[in-house]
């Protein structure tokens, strides 16, 4: 994919019981590690085989590298990254992200990751939603300027509160709330609310310092959660996790990587030693007492190789397809289990961008609708060349609507919602090209992020250590087994967990056997 290595195809004979004989994929015996520590290992012992090349691959592989390991890693699409899909509109036009696009700044292991591979000069500020005063928030009277909407929102949030007992600066309080909630929350959540024992804790406590803008009708809901943590606890595990979520999304301390999010799959990719082999696509997974046994389709052929120690890094998602043999009761119903949001974006390159005249600088705005989410992408390019406008970013019931539709279906029906909002996209030549990605219905992801909302501390807990949990040479990484679903930190933190436990395991089985 990105030049640094090729996949070999060569098809030989499979060796299912591990007997010695060309490996189909590397042409290379299949042999019996060695014994001898792991960072002395010779170079004929075996590989650790990496199913995925997401970035929990990728950063595993070069973990294990670093540790003295030989890896090789199997991707059964024609492209590495996994969900980090950094779309261009031709060469030195403007790039949109159509999967992972920014990164909380207390994200250490993802920041780490940005320093140790010389990306760190490129990390910008990521504006989001409610950063922008002049962007545009869908209410109950139609489009309005985020700075002007609180007098809306507030009427909004007061004529569904059953009590009219609380404070102003509460009401004001939980219209903001509200709000962030409505543009990023799935249906279900939306629908939900917030809870009276949330409000009853608001109410008692000054908010003055909270209360911002020209005409302090605004809240500082980050400095709030911040100074009063404990708020949270009264919401119920459910909606605390939800609060967070909001939190974390409109957060102001989001980063993005200029030039591109793909600059770190490039740059992983291009560390490492061992080779990444594309049109790889797993189908089945054997675990044995000292071995494990991965069904392998090239091609039009099927292959099973006899690896002594696999990580799985796929999504569960994915792994639920695939015939799986000799895995425990709890591991199967960790696959089975795990929920995944879907969730579609739609791009269109546009002539010019048109938002700037209309005074917005970025951010983006609540669209409501199907749509809830634009994004105005930063210009990084000769503004000749266009810019790029992320008119929807859905998650749930809405990315699914958007995910069922046919391409071209989805990018008109997209058109119309948004030009409502900004008719400008509807004049003749305005829109020069389109992009869209329904991670629901791709098939190397069969959904966008895993959905724990509905579960409290301790199920979370319990589903983070069956997903992670190894089976004999059996390991598993991915941000589906990590504290922070759905982030790229969430996934670097469980591949470098996942190898380091691997290195241990590895040298305990050579100190036994030596």
């Amino acid at each position: 994919m990105l030049g640094m290595h090729v996949v070999d195809r060569r098809s030989t004979t499979d060796h299912p019981d591990g007997a010695a004989g060309p490996d189909p994929l590397r042409g290379v015996r299949v042999v019996s590690p060695v014994g001898c520590p792991a960072a002395d290992r010779c170079p004929d012992a075996p590989p650790i085989t990496i199913l995925g090349a997401g970035i929990a691959g990728l950063v595993a592989a070069h973990e294990l590298e670093l540790l003295g390991h030989r890896v090789e890693v199997l991707e059964g699409s024609g492209r590495v990254g996994g969900r980090i899909l950094t779309h261009r509109f031709g060469a030195g036009g403007p790039l949109v992200e159509l999967g992972a696009m920014r990164v909380p700044g207390d994200h250490r292991y993802t920041l780490d990751y940005f320093a140790r591979l010389g990306l760190s000069g490129k990390v910008r500020p990521f504006r989001t939603l409610f950063s922008e005063p002049q962007a545009y928030h869908a209410t109950s009277r139609g489009f309005v300027r985020l700075g002007q909407a609180a007098r809306i929102l507030v009427e909004d949030f007061r004529a569904e509160l059953a009590d009219s007992r609380y404070r102003e600066e509460t009401v004001l309080f939980g219209a903001w709330l509200t709000a962030m909630g409505n543009a990023i929350g799935p249906a279900g959540f939306r629908e939900r609310g917030f809870t009276a024992e949330l409000l009853d804790a608001v109410d008692r406590v000054d908010l003055a310092p909270f209360v911002v803008g020209a005409d302090r009708d605004q809240v500082d809901l980050h400095a709030f959660f911040a100074a009063h943590p404990g708020a949270r606890a009264g919401c119920g595990g459910r909606l605390a996790r939800f609060i967070d979520d909001v939190l974390s999304e409109t957060s102001p301390d989001l980063v993005r990587l200029e030039g591109g999010m793909d600059q770190l799959v490039q740059a992983l990719v291009s560390r490492l030693r061992s080779p990444v082999r594309l049109g790889c696509e797993v189908v089945g997974l054997e675990v044995c007492a000292e071995r494990v046994l991965v069904q392998v389709r090239t091609g039009d052929r099927v292959v099973t190789r006899s690896c002594p120690e696999v990580l799985c890094t796929l999504p569960f998602s994915v792994l639920r397809r695939i015939r799986l043999c000799n895995l425990s009761r709890a591991k199967v119903e960790a696959v089975r289990g795990m929920t995944y949001w879907p969730a579609t974006k739609v791009a269109f390159h546009c002539r010019e961008a048109f938002w700037t005249g209309d005074g917005i600088s970025g951010g983006a705005s609540f669209s409501g609708g199907r749509v809830r989410q634009t994004y105005y992408v930063p210009a990084e390019c000769d503004p000749a060349r266009g810019a790029v406008l992320l008119a929807s970013y859905t998650l749930g019931e809405e990315a699914e609507s958007f995910g069922l539709m046919p391409a071209e279906d989805r990018h008109e029906a997209v058109l119309r919602e948004v030009g409502r909002m900004h008719p400008e996209l509807l004049e003749p030549g305005m829109v020069i090209g389109a992009a869209s990605m329904a991670w629901g219905h791709h098939w190397w992801s069969s959904g966008a992020a895993v959905s724990q909302w509905e579960l409290d501390d301790a199920g979370r807990a319990e589903e983070r250590l069956r997903a992670a949990s190894p089976e004999n040479g059996l390991y598993f990484a991915g941000d589906h087994c990590s504290a922070n679903p759905a982030w790229i930190d969430g996934a670097i933190r469980s591949a470098v967990d996942a190898a380091q436990q691997i290195h241990l395991d590895s040298r305990t089985r050579t100190a036994v056997s030596a």
